[in-house]
């Protein structure tokens, strides 16, 4: 089987119902598998335990255990290494922290985003090999 035959497995997190909807939208016009939808930090890491996640769509901003919290738990293991983070939010905290944001996760969206986008930069991270 080749690579462009290989379906791709994302997690797609956000408080927001709404958000989150819209995510899983442009995450399926990007021709993925939504291996996870969860509204909380503690769903992520539950959700890629099994280590086959190939890319996570993460908002910052949620109770309990923030999105940067979660990246910086799965960096802290090298199983996640290939795993992608693409961050979105509409976070001043990210505006103003860009720098740790982008050392942080592979990109991120600034919130509000298009569906159109959100599913062109999906194509994008996953079209590499790994993370760079």
């Amino acid at each position: 089987m080749s690579d462009a035959a290989v379906l791709r497995r994302v997690v797609i997190a956000d408080d927001d119902p709404d958000i989150r909807a819209l995510m899983v939208i442009a995450a399926e016009r990007a021709g993925v598998e939504i291996a996870a939808s969860v509204d909380n930090g503690q769903a992520v890491l539950d959700a890629i335990e099994p280590g086959d996640i190939d890319l996570i769509v993460l908002d910052i901003s949620m109770p309990g255990m923030s999105g940067l919290e979660v990246v910086d738990r799965m960096r802290a293991e090298s199983r996640f290494d290939s795993t992608r983070i693409l961050i979105v939010s509409a976070s001043v905290q990210m505006l103003t922290d860009q720098a740790s944001v982008e050392v942080r996760s592979d990109r991120f969206i600034v919130k509000p985003f298009s569906p159109r986008q959100l599913a062109a930069t999906i194509t994008e991270m996953l079209e590499g090999s790994g993370r760079s």
